[in-house]
């Protein structure tokens, strides 16, 4: 994959790559490194144009409605960087007074966030500037997607909002259901965590309006299927999911307080995942388009989404911890993935995993797969003995030799050795029937 994306830069795109990637005293020597690569006769990369309740997309990758979307030079910034499209910051009737700090992280070894909390509200502009945005937006850029995310507290503000953003020409409005920080009642997840409000609501907007209706799910309920399916049965025409988890940091005070409030970045994902295959698996929802949001950092996990069912993803603290730039890498490898797999089109895998997943009486139950210990790769370092012996079932033996043993007649194949061994020396052996 990187020698493709070598061998399309231009000489000059080189020389300025080799000067920005300075290891230690010198430049890497990018330009040598490109001509020694082999050139991939016939590679030619696949189209990520897909469409999204009707609307054509340039590629799936969308800035999630937050603080990375919030005024006309951040979202024409992202536009000209390569992102198809943005759920503009929401936009409500009430006046909006943040705090300040707002922001906690909590971060990985050696620097990153693995989550991110914040306490983030609603658009503060005035109503109006926040449409004449969207519409000067949709004008300057009209192949890009703009959708207007809206919240109202009565019926009739949800109304007011909807006939407004469809006013100002954009592509679609997306309903935030989701937004657990709110400081008024009524508003955000109070919502969302309701199936009946939920329909009538997304109902209601939809008689209003003639350009496709999107709510946005909270995450923040035991199962997403009772509210989805009352918007999709209500006549939504896509879903988003999912918006922020409620949760505590000790961090993130304001003026010696703390408070429960949005939970977001890596460690959301497999949550988000769940929820987005509860949904797609469900089958009277077979057919409802899916706008995938938590963790979304890489096309990796980009690819995971869409694997599910998702046709877009949205992006927002990826955004805020490493800028638009990584547009780049998000479309450029999930070009590279299909092409390697000799895919043509992006909507050939929406929802290609979904059937390999069960349900926990539906697993083999009757069979096993033994761990097996490479003696090459193995440094003796003992965790995997450690933890099975602390957190497993005692299966390992290691001596003075330093030499882990399985012990068969232990062993239940759980495979916690494997996941803790940090060489990767423990592997699998071949499934076979439980004694």
């Amino acid at each position: 994959m990187a020698a493709a994306w070598l061998k399309d830069c231009s000489e000059g795109d080189l020389a300025v790559a080799e000067q920005l990637c300075i290891h230690y005293d010198h430049p890497i020597r990018i330009r040598e490194i490109a001509r020694a690569l082999p050139v991939m006769p016939g590679y030619d990369r696949a189209s990520l144009a897909i469409d999204f309740c009707g609307i054509p997309c340039e590629n799936p990758f969308f800035l999630a409605s937050s603080a990375v979307s919030t005024n006309y030079d951040m979202v024409a910034r992202a536009f000209e960087a390569g992102w198809a499209g943005v759920f503009y910051k929401t936009i409500c009737l009430q006046d909006i007074n943040e705090v300040s700090p707002r922001f906690d992280a909590v971060k990985r070894p050696g620097g990153g966030f693995t989550g991110f909390r914040n306490m983030e509200q609603l658009s503060e502009n005035p109503v109006e500037m926040d449409f004449d945005i969207l519409h000067r937006l949709k004008v300057n850029y009209p192949t890009k997607v703009v959708v207007a995310s809206i919240m109202g507290q009565t019926d009739e503000q949800w109304i007011e909002l909807a006939k407004m953003a469809e006013g100002a020409g954009v592509d679609a409005i997306e309903l935030n259901f989701s937004c657990p920080q709110m400081r008024l009642a009524g508003m955000g997840s109070d919502v969302g965590q309701n199936p009946e409000m939920v329909a009538f609501l997304t109902a209601y907007v939809k008689q209003s309006v003639k350009i496709p209706v999107i709510p946005k799910m909270t995450p923040n309920v035991a199962s997403m299927t009772p509210v989805a399916m009352s918007a999709h049965l209500a006549g939504a025409d896509g879903i988003s999911a999912i918006n922020t988890i409620k949760s505590v940091t000790m961090g993130g005070e304001v003026s010696g307080k703390k408070t429960i409030s949005g939970y977001s970045g890596k460690a959301v994902k497999p949550i988000a995942l769940r929820f987005i295959l509860e949904m797609a698996a469900n089958p009277v929802m077979k057919n409802v388009q899916l706008s995938g949001i938590g963790g979304i950092e890489t096309w990796l996990d980009a690819l995971e989404f869409i694997q599910l069912g998702c046709r877009n993803v949205q992006v927002c603290t990826a955004v805020m911890e490493y800028g638009y730039r990584i547009i780049d890498d998000l479309i450029l490898g999930l070009q590279n993935y299909l092409s390697e797999r000799g895919v043509s089109r992006l909507d050939a895998i929406v929802g290609e995993k979904i059937q390999d997943f069960v349900r926990p009486k539906d697993l083999d139950r009757e069979t096993m797969v033994y761990p097996v210990i490479d003696r090459e790769v193995c440094i003796g370092c003992g965790r995997c003995y450690t933890s099975c012996k602390d957190g497993g079932h005692q299966a390992i033996a290691f001596g003075e030799d330093r030499r882990p043993r399985i012990l068969g007649q232990k062993c239940v194949g759980c495979h916690l050795c494997r996941l803790v061994c940090p060489t990767g020396a423990i592997g699998t052996a071949k499934r076979i029937q439980k004694k």
